[in-house]
């Protein structure tokens, strides 16, 4: 069993990894030319943020793990290359939220506003971590952050105060999308004994801030707050939904079929 510390460090870097990948899908396909670089920055911004989240945990590991093999898998020598390419989907530790299909411009959009509000949210805590690394990390991020949560929200608003047509694609976007969003505030054991440690966060406290803030640019954009609804979890413990197998095929594919390759 790998350290909380890790797979704490992991599933945050995992997180911003898949996303990262999921908009990065956009590219040379968006709305307009200003939105399809836009999205673009975002995901490379995502990517960055997994790196470094990955070399701290690669730097962990390596310190403290000298060979760990969860579900079948060898972490020996880690690297950030070995951690986003070489593990599989169980051993993956990000919400389910991120991994969802980008279905259209609308749905895409509100992924990104649930997700940068709670990133939001929880960087803005992380930052004052006992752990100097994880600390300096979420002060680095939470400036992309900042923006990615202004961009999404006023695009929530623009999309559902917009035409019949964008309303109602953000309608459907609020049905395949929201029994995911629960997931974020639900503690995983490694959560919990990383928040006992004043590392990390105690992400169920998180969730009335985000809830507001959601009510509020729904409010504006005359969107419907869904109520009763099951939420889906899992994914911080490693049970993914189908979508996470077709990411990581595309994402692991290179070095997979040339090992140790580089640029």
């Amino acid at each position: 069993m790998l350290d909380p510390l890790i797979q704490y460090t992991l599933h945050l870097a995992d997180n911003s990894l898949i996303l990262g990948q999921r908009n990065a899908e956009w590219c040379g396909h968006g709305p307009v030319l200003e939105q399809d670089i836009a999205i673009t920055n975002i995901s490379l911004d995502l990517i960055g943020q997994a790196r470094n989240f990955y070399q701290y945990a690669a730097k962990l590991i390596n310190e403290t793990v000298p060979k760990v093999s969860p579900n079948g898998g060898d972490l020996e020598g880690a690297t950030e290359d070995t951690l986003a390419y070489l593990r599989k989907e169980r051993e993956f530790k990000n919400c389910l939220l991120v991994e969802q299909p980008n279905g259209d411009w609308g749905q895409t959009i509100l992924r990104q506003f649930f997700f940068s509000r709670y990133q939001y949210l929880l960087f803005q805590q992380l930052q004052h971590s006992k752990d100097e690394q994880l600390a300096a990390i979420a002060e680095k991020s939470l400036k992309e952050v900042t923006y990615h949560l202004r961009w999404s929200s006023e695009w929530v608003i623009r999309l559902g105060d917009g035409t019949e047509e964008s309303h109602k694609r953000m309608i459907k976007a609020i049905d395949e999308l929201w029994r995911y969003t629960g997931e974020m505030f639900v503690c995983t054991e490694y959560e919990v004994r990383c928040t006992k440690d004043r590392i990390g966060i105690d992400v169920t406290q998180l969730k009335e801030a985000w809830m507001n803030k959601v009510k509020e640019v729904f409010d504006e954009a005359a969107l419907p707050v869904p109520e009763k609804v099951f939420m889906q979890t899992g994914g911080k413990d490693g049970k993914h939904t189908e979508h996470l197998g077709y990411i990581l095929t595309e994402l692991q594919y290179m070095q997979r079929a040339y090992p140790n390759c580089e640029w």
